[in-house]
């Protein structure tokens, strides 16, 4: 058999195309791994046994080591006694979310009314309706701290979205719910005092409370929620126990004759808003309008509210707070824009503008004006096509069924705010869980984009957010608790 010859020439050309095609292989496989990279720099894998609650607490300690710090629980969780205590009355995530509607809608007639809209001075102390709501969306976190002298613990919600402080007293003349600590009894305390119907201190309820305060002896205070609930009784003045290093006399405060349908267990109500009757305000001299917390990623584990500079993380990054109405004690904050997957959605700055935004504690569901939710609904469904879709509830449109996955990979989310500053949504701030085979988008839509967006507690979890009412100016950190 003869030789076969390969002409330089052949070869040549052979090993250019080699080379070639190598290098087109090279380049494809470069640049999925380049996506690839890109994908999970911009996504949360998630394990799906982490959607579900855990029944056992487990504490958090590292933020108690700091002064003036209080330890927050979810009060539906393991970590607390009410839910210890009162496990029959845990809401469903159907009765959570209706009263977070209620929430939103109190939040925004309270809106409408501080901007004129409606007389505030038509409503009194004593005229307000009766009603046992037995629920209302009024916060999901709780503290506990000393009120009187000797002090009695109280376990307390703490609510960004309101001024006055108030707890049930005996001997409840009216009526008192069912709560977990023993109703506070001002006989008992040799430092409780009521405030005169004529002062000056009794006149400033109206705008704490949104109502003319009354007449009865001494003043008379009241404040209404969402589902009609309300708290009617004697505004006073007693010694507060925040740790055994923050004492503060003469605090102000609503003792609830007159209570019904609100908190399901918890005592009463810390005011954390920005009037001057709230807790922040009250205890300025001492901690310069500064106050901190961080929610936990779930109710089985704590997190902390802190007061004063307890020296908040160097990555905070502040964005200067916003003035919802001239009456309104909210804490207003401006959205411009929102990321998915690291893609920023197309949304105009006027639809942010339109109606204003406020953060909230007690609010758990995210409210976006209906533009910019289809935006961040649309994306969010095309970054996570491969799961199959569950059927929608009332109030939230965008869930997956995740029963045939041990994880899941999802896309980040970040809100970006005036300055330009960026704030990432932790993984577990993203969705609402009903169950492994409906999880939904934690977020919701307004009626309308003039209506006031709301950002929400599940949105803040994780994050350190820092509040320095006289500085005019709130922070956010990832990474606060765990």
């Amino acid at each position: 058999m003869g030789t076969t010859i390969i002409s330089p020439t052949f070869l040549s050309a052979y090993l250019l195309l080699c080379l070639v095609c190598c290098l087109k292989e090279g380049y494809g496989l470069e640049r999925r791994a380049t996506a690839e990279s890109h994908h999970l720099e911009h996504s949360h894998t998630i394990q799906v046994t982490s959607l579900l609650p855990s029944s056992i607490c487990s504490p958090a300690t590292k933020e108690l080591n700091k002064k003036s710090s209080l330890r927050v629980v979810h009060k539906h969780g393991p970590c607390s006694q009410l839910h210890r205590q009162d496990k029959a009355n845990i809401p469903t995530d159907a009765e959570i979310l209706r009263q977070d509607e209620a929430r939103v809608k109190s939040i925004h007639l309270k809106l409408a009314r501080s901007s004129g809209s409606s007389n505030v001075d038509q409503i009194d102390a004593t005229n307000l309706p009766a009603k046992d709501g037995s629920v209302v969306g009024s916060g999901n976190y709780v503290v506990t701290v000393g009120l009187g002298t000797p002090k009695k613990d109280l376990t307390l919600i703490f609510d960004t979205g309101s001024d006055i402080t108030w707890t049930q007293c005996q001997p409840c003349a009216g009526s008192c719910y069912q709560q977990l600590d023993p109703v506070f009894a001002p006989s008992q305390s040799s430092t409780y005092s009521n405030i005169s119907c004529n002062s000056t201190t009794c006149n400033s309820l109206a705008s704490a409370t949104g109502i003319k305060p009354r007449c009865s002896s001494a003043c008379v205070y009241g404040i209404q929620y969402g589902d009609m609930s309300f708290s009617i009784g004697f505004f006073a003045k007693e010694t507060l126990t925040l740790t055994s290093a923050d004492v503060f006399k003469d605090f102000l405060f609503g003792c609830g004759q007159n209570n019904q349908g609100l908190f399901r267990g918890a005592a009463g109500l810390i005011g954390l808003g920005r009037d001057k009757l709230s807790l922040p305000s009250q205890t300025a001299l001492k901690y310069k309008g500064v106050f901190s917390y961080c929610l936990p990623s779930s109710a089985s584990l704590t997190g902390f509210l802190s007061f004063g500079d307890t020296g908040a993380s160097k990555s905070v990054k502040f964005i200067t707070l916003s003035t919802v109405s001239q009456r309104s004690a909210f804490y207003g904050i401006d959205i411009t824009g929102i990321s998915v997957g690291g893609q920023k959605l197309s949304i105009a700055a006027s639809v942010f503008t339109a109606g204003g935004a406020i953060i909230d504690s007690g609010t758990v569901i995210t409210r976006l004006p209906p533009t910019a939710y289809a935006a961040l609904s649309s994306e969010f469904k095309k970054q996570m096509s491969q799961y199959p879709m569950a059927p929608a509830s009332k109030l939230l449109d965008t869930c997956y069924n995740f029963t045939k996955y041990s994880s899941v990979n999802v896309p980040k989310i970040s809100f970006f705010f005036s300055g330009g500053v960026e704030v990432p949504i932790a993984a577990e701030g993203i969705f609402f869980v009903r169950s492994i085979s409906q999880v939904c988008l934690a977020f919701a839509r307004n009626n309308n984009d003039t209506d006031i967006g709301i950002f929400g507690n599940t949105q803040q979890k994780t994050l350190q957010v820092v509040y320095d009412v006289a500085g005019g100016r709130l922070g956010f950190a990832t990474g606060g608790c765990t």
